[in-house]
């Protein structure tokens, strides 16, 4: 028996798949964190959330047991959710792979970039240092992410592309509180590796993004260790949640 064919008006017909709104929810809180405004160790309250995203505690609710799932936020039984603080190993550890990832990719770009393509970098870094000048530390941070991603597209590997994209928000999350400490060295880094690129000089393009990733790496255990106490401060905020709720509502 031959298959049915379906109509063509039906076979053109594509399903509308609208996005859930747990889905808006969680890149919305997960954007909160990446750029700090939710810090580490924060209590996370549904209802506090809710009104602030402008939605009901459901997609609330869900958004963070996803979250959860990702590492992004603890949930602890008898205490609540609480944005993940991530240990000096968990940051050092992403960072590493990260200096790795990065090297091969401004390796590769120095063998395959287009003259499109550096462009494209030198606008981002000139984009990058005016916000830069203008305190504007969240458009900072997000054109350095961009600066690094456009490196790993030049680079020509797809499977290079798809592992930085796994560990492009966790590298932002842990950028956001150096990118002043950083500052315009920072930038002057990325125009020495694009120079690089531009002369198609692929060695010596590893070797700056490599001491370039290093640096930011350094500059973040610095300043975990400058916090001081902090992790042992996020460990005790749960109990004195605890001990304030009795007197709430």
């Amino acid at each position: 028996m031959q298959p049915t064919e379906l109509p063509k008006e039906l076979a053109a017909r594509r399903i509308d798949r609208p996005v859930p709104l747990r889905e808006h929810v969680y890149q919305a809180m997960q954007e909160l964190i990446i750029s700090r405004r939710l810090a580490p160790g924060q209590h996370l309250v549904e209802s506090e959330l809710a009104q602030m995203l402008g939605v009901s505690r459901q997609p609330v609710r869900e958004a963070l047991q996803w979250l959860n799932t990702e590492g992004w936020v603890d949930l602890r039984p008898g205490y609540g959710a609480f944005v993940h603080a991530p240990t000096q190993e968990e940051a050092d550890q992403l960072l590493a792979v990260r200096s790795l990832l990065e090297s091969e990719s401004a390796r590769l770009a120095g063998l395959h970039a287009d003259a499109d393509g550096i462009a494209r970098l030198r606008d981002l870094n000139k984009q990058g240092l005016e916000a830069l000048n203008n305190d504007d530390v969240d458009t900072a941070v997000a054109l350095n992410a961009a600066v690094h991603r456009c490196v790993t597209e030049l680079s020509g590997n797809k499977v290079l592309l798809d592992f930085a994209t796994q560990v492009d928000r966790r590298v932002r999350w842990y950028y956001t509180p150096i990118a002043r400490q950083r500052g315009k060295q920072s930038w002057q880094e990325h125009a020495k590796l694009i120079d690089a690129i531009e002369k198609r000089d692929a060695d010596t393009a590893a070797r700056i993004m490599h001491e370039h990733t290093e640096r930011t790496r350094k500059s973040y255990l610095e300043q975990r260790l400058h916090d001081g106490d902090e992790d042992q401060q996020l460990l005790a905020l749960p109990a004195r949640r605890r001990r304030r709720a009795p007197s709430q509502g």
